[in-house]
């Protein structure tokens, strides 16, 4: 087990004003966080390990290989994850602003790693929303609305290619 210790002086100092050329939709000048989370790496890198600073994550991470089956995790897993809990949250809010009763909702991740360049590599992300109790139409339109709202959308938005598919059931 890692020891963890906070050696940020304050949980909220990250900036996150918006890039330039980012759409800005009444926002406060100088906004502030609310939330800040705090993951060390240690070891290896990409083949070492990752814990947050309140303890409630730790793991051994590994280099994805697409011939073996790992027995760890690896960073794309864990972008993936969040990106899927984080649309979903923003789709069902999209949901609500909209007045459009969802029953329930779904996101799954891809997220794709490979070299861009020589000595470069990137990121792809495939986001495919299941949205239940909605027609194709109004699912198109929460989705459009909750990429808007996602920060892990704002933070990738003409940074990496993310792909969103819509389907209903």
């Amino acid at each position: 087990m890692t020891e963890h210790t906070d050696t940020v002086a304050a949980e909220t100092d990250v900036d996150i004003t918006p890039g330039e050329g980012a759409e800005h939709d009444r926002a406060p000048k100088h906004p502030k966080a609310f939330y800040t989370a705090q993951a060390t790496a240690t070891g290896d890198g990409r083949n070492g390990r990752v814990a947050t600073s309140d303890g409630l994550l730790d793991l051994d991470l590994v280099i994805p290989n697409p011939i073996t089956k790992p027995k760890k995790t690896n960073p794309e897993q864990l972008f993936a994850s969040g990106f899927a809990a984080c649309f979903n949250s923003a789709f069902q809010g999209a949901a609500k602003l909209l007045k459009v009763k969802l029953i329930e909702s779904e996101v799954t991740a891809r997220v794709g790693i490979g070299p861009v360049a020589l000595n470069r590599f990137g990121l792809g992300v495939r986001l495919a929303v299941t949205a239940t109790g909605i027609d194709q139409e109004t699912a198109e339109r929460v989705a459009e609305k909750a990429e808007q709202m996602c920060p892990y959308s704002n933070a990738t938005r003409g940074n990496i290619p993310v792909e969103i598919e819509v389907r209903v059931k």
